[in-house]
């Protein structure tokens, strides 16, 4: 997996591709990166500044937070449900 870019490189980089004084293409080959990178980083940019409908990175972030609490709480609520039914056993007379 390639190092990730610094976020002022790529705030630069999507700053010249937004001028619109060159194509795509050659702002990335300037830039030293792929095509197809620029352009997911200027739909990141378009969804980060609200231009385009989406998660920004720190939606995005928190509803991965929101869902491994979630499946914590699952695993435990499923233990205590078990031991609930474990420990019920021995207190019902036959």
């Amino acid at each position: 997996m390639p190092k990730p870019y610094p976020r002022e490189f790529r705030d630069d980089v999507v700053a010249v591709a937004r001028k619109g004084e060159a194509p795509i293409a050659e702002v990335a080959k300037d830039f030293g990166i792929a095509e197809s990178c620029l352009r997911n980083w200027l739909n990141a940019a378009d969804v980060e500044d609200g231009k385009r409908p989406g998660l920004s990175a720190q939606e995005s972030e928190q509803l991965r937070e929101f869902k491994r609490r979630n499946r914590l709480l699952e695993q435990e609520n499923e233990v205590l449900r078990r031991a609930a039914a474990y420990l019920s056993q021995g207190i019902n007379p036959k």
